[in-house]
């Protein structure tokens, strides 16, 4: 074993630069929409940043992938909605124009193994059921409308909150069965999780930063109101532009060694030393780089305990939106379903039809084990199942199984389980010395979502800006 002294000697000359070593103001890890706006913001006010990307591409959560008819689809993150002013910010800067969520007509809701349609506002559960889940919803939201988003662990009955999971809550708060199966198809919906995986403090902090249950689930007005024409990857692919090279990929960060002057960030490729860092990874991810000295205990083990959503994204082309020629938006709820929501993902211009479908929580885990044929199988099968034989023959069928990616490891956001808030929330924002922490788990509004990232770039470049200037006039 090697001794506390040879520990401490390592240490010290991890840290040490060459004379030739690449000097930077700012490094950023990760090349998303948290780490490029930060970046852009940063290089704005005069200061010399790299971006280290591992990926081939920027965009983080957010891809797009080409149909073999040209037309390219989004197979991330996809929608934005009124509210999200961060990002909508940004499409304006950059001229990318955005398009209506396609919802004409009715939506289907499947259930009990039966489809059927319902018009927009129509309750699709029976009377009785509806009542309990509305009165439970109204319970939640009013809990939710107590907190401060910016430390919700502080609030008068966040400890309470925090040690039970949603699902506790709700078996508690209710005994109708089909109430409690709508909730558990709505929960990962949102979070690509299930009741039992998060606090019942989690949801109603994610339910409150997003604007409450019906922006977060609702199309026209909501936070699926809207698509950007190409896909919203462009949203970050214009901020790398403007960036040039100063953004780099295939470039992996290892580890970060770092003092109160600043920091040394190695990646496979060649290293930088910069008087600040911010790493912009999801916190599961984060906690797997190697500091030097080592993070904070509590830091450490918050790292330890946001894991992230479990969801694969299918879409399937077929050479014509035949649903809307039957009055159909395309809009599915499936709570009995292993696809559990299909929407219309016809790219802006095409002619063909494309339905976007989720496998969602545990069924993403479930079917994350099985062959990709075997998937195409079983979503095929749901799609017939809500629009008829028509769905039987798609032209294609691409998909993504975002826990499987190296670089993500899972989709829509991390969650905290019981516990998590009330014991380390502050670690999720509080800088380490030099290190700052960015992401969209970090963001108080629109928290999971491309607005949240977006926010938070803007928030860790303004605190790293007074910080450089703090220095600058010493």
């Amino acid at each position: 074993m090697r001794s506390h002294r040879g520990r401490r000697r390592s240490q010290s000359l991890a840290i040490t630069r060459s004379a030739q070593m690449e000097r930077l103001d700012v490094a950023v890890v990760g090349a998303g929409l948290a780490g490029l706006t930060a970046a852009v913001d940063l290089a704005d006010r005069g200061h010399r940043v790299v971006v280290l990307e591992a990926r081939d591409r920027v965009g983080g959560r957010t891809a797009g992938q080409v149909m073999s008819d040209g037309h390219l689809v989004e197979v991330g993150g996809q929608w934005l909605g009124p509210t999200q002013d961060a990002v909508l910010a940004l499409c304006d800067a950059y001229g990318l124009k955005t398009y209506p969520q396609y919802a004409a007509g009715d939506h289907v809701f499947s259930w009990g193994g039966e489809a059927r349609r319902y018009r927009e506002g129509e309750m699709r559960l029976a009377p009785e059921a509806a009542a309990e889940f509305i009165r439970t919803k109204t319970e939640l939201e009013a809990m939710a409308a107590t907190l401060d988003l910016e430390q919700p662990w502080a609030a008068p009955g966040a400890h309470d909150w925090d040690a039970i999971t949603l699902h506790s809550w709700l078996h508690n708060a209710t005994e109708d069965e089909d109430a409690l199966a709508f909730w558990r198809f709505i929960v990962p919906g949102i979070f690509a999780a299930e009741p039992r995986d998060m606090s019942l403090l989690h949801f109603l902090f994610y339910t409150a930063s997003g604007g409450m249950l019906d922006m977060l689930l609702g199309l026209e007005g909501c936070a699926q109101d809207r698509r950007v024409v190409g896909g919203s990857h462009l949203i970050s692919e214009a901020l790398a532009g403007s960036l040039g090279e100063a953004v780099r990929l295939y470039s992996p960060v290892y580890s970060i060694a770092h003092t109160s002057d600043g920091a040394v960030v190695r990646h496979e490729g060649g290293e930088v030393a910069a008087r600040q860092v911010v790493v912009t990874l999801p916190p599961t991810l984060a906690g797997r780089l190697r500091y030097s000295p080592a993070m904070p205990a509590l830091r450490d083990q918050l790292t330890q305990q946001v894991p992230m959503g479990s969801v694969i994204k299918v879409n399937v082309r077929y050479g014509r939106p035949f649903w809307r020629e039957a009055g159909l938006s395309g809009l599915v709820s499936a709570p009995d379903r292993a696809l559990s929501a299909v929407a219309d993902n016809t790219p802006y211009g095409s002619g063909h039809g494309v339905l976007a479908g989720f496998f969602e929580g545990a069924h993403a885990r479930r079917l994350s084990a099985a062959s990709p044929e075997a998937r195409r199988a079983v979503a095929v099968e749901c799609l017939v199942n809500f629009f008829g034989p028509e769905a039987a023959e798609p032209l294609e069928y691409l998909e993504l199984d975002w826990s499987a990616e190296e670089y993500s490891r899972g989709c829509y956001g991390g969650r905290l389980g019981a516990g998590v808030w009330t014991a380390y929330g502050p670690q999720l924002r509080e800088p380490v010395g030099v290190i700052h922490w960015a992401g969209t788990e970090t963001a108080a509004i629109w928290n999971g979502y491309m607005d949240g990232a977006v926010r938070s770039g803007h928030r860790v470049a303004a605190d790293i800006h007074a910080a450089l200037s703090a220095t600058a006039t010493r």
